[in-house]
């Protein structure tokens, strides 16, 4: 039987440190690294985080949109980066945050969570929020192939205020309804010492006092560390009880140690360093 992506994640974890490493091969990023945004830079950015991380940190997180702005080409070296990066030894979660209803759900989840898919990824991110109900087709999906999915819940752009943090008609906000239902998604492991669901929150690190019950059994993804001002020392005044289960991601304060391999082994290593001292 396929080991489900939760226990995978919790291995990963405690082997190589929590820590998610986003390959985002925007324009000014390749042209930091001396590269043309172009097919042959892009190649050339994915392959070298490749090489550089595949192999020790917990996850690598590929966003599907720098890929798929250079059309079909692009998204073969999309392909090729994730197959490249599991063989490695890496969890891949594609930030490609799909959301939909009916079968154009289930063609996104057979595109990236059915294990004939070129495109087939340990983890996806998704959108709740054309209703929490509509993701059913990436669940089924997901626990068919032991691949995990992270929701949207509470994100750390601004504009995010507006819908997650309504108040429907039970009196709870969006954010938390989606959270109970994560939760709900994780029970086979709920009580169970040291398991972690497959189904995960993202949550922003730049949050400060997060209203919201974050114990949902599963993975909670926490992008907004490096650029976008939070530290590792962050995690546990926003996460507490929850900052176990967090996985902090991490780009721009990684990649732009890049074209250099040692320099971005480092930098990924210091962050491990500080995530662990700061949940300890």
């Amino acid at each position: 039987m396929t080991v489900p992506f939760g226990t995978r994640l919790r291995e990963a974890m405690d082997a190589r440190g929590p820590l998610c490493v986003g390959i985002d091969p925007h324009a000014a990023l390749l042209e930091a690294w001396g590269l043309g945004d172009d097919i042959a830079g892009l190649e050339r950015f994915s392959r070298t985080v490749v090489e550089a991380l595949a192999d020790r940190v917990a996850v690598l997180k590929p966003q599907a949109a720098f890929f798929e702005r250079f059309g079909s080409r692009g998204v073969a070296v999309l392909e090729q980066t994730v197959a490249d990066a599991r063989a490695a030894g890496a969890l891949v979660l594609m930030d490609a945050k799909r959301g939909d209803i009916g079968s154009t759900m289930a063609a996104y989840a057979d595109a990236f969570l059915a294990p004939t898919s070129p495109l087939f990824s340990d983890a996806l991110t998704v959108s709740p929020y054309l209703g929490f109900g509509s993701l059913r087709p990436a669940f089924d999906a997901a626990r068919a192939s032991g691949a995990g999915l992270f929701v949207l819940a509470l994100t750390s752009n601004p504009e995010g205020h507006e819908v997650q943090h309504a108040v429907g008609a039970d009196g709870q906000t969006v954010a938390q309804s989606v959270l109970r239902q994560l939760a709900a998604e994780n029970a086979e492991v709920r009580g169970v010492a040291g398991a972690l669901g497959s189904f995960g929150a993202v949550v922003g690190a730049t949050l400060k006092g997060v209203d919201a019950d974050l114990a949902i059994d599963g993975p909670l993804l926490a992008p907004g560390i490096g650029a976008q001002g939070a530290t590792p020392a962050d995690i546990p005044g926003v996460f507490g009880a929850a900052s176990g289960n967090v996985v902090p991601s991490v780009s721009r304060d990684v990649l732009k140690h890049g074209p250099s391999v040692p320099a971005l082994r480092e930098a990924s290593a210091r962050f491990v360093d500080e995530v662990r001292a700061a949940i300890s």
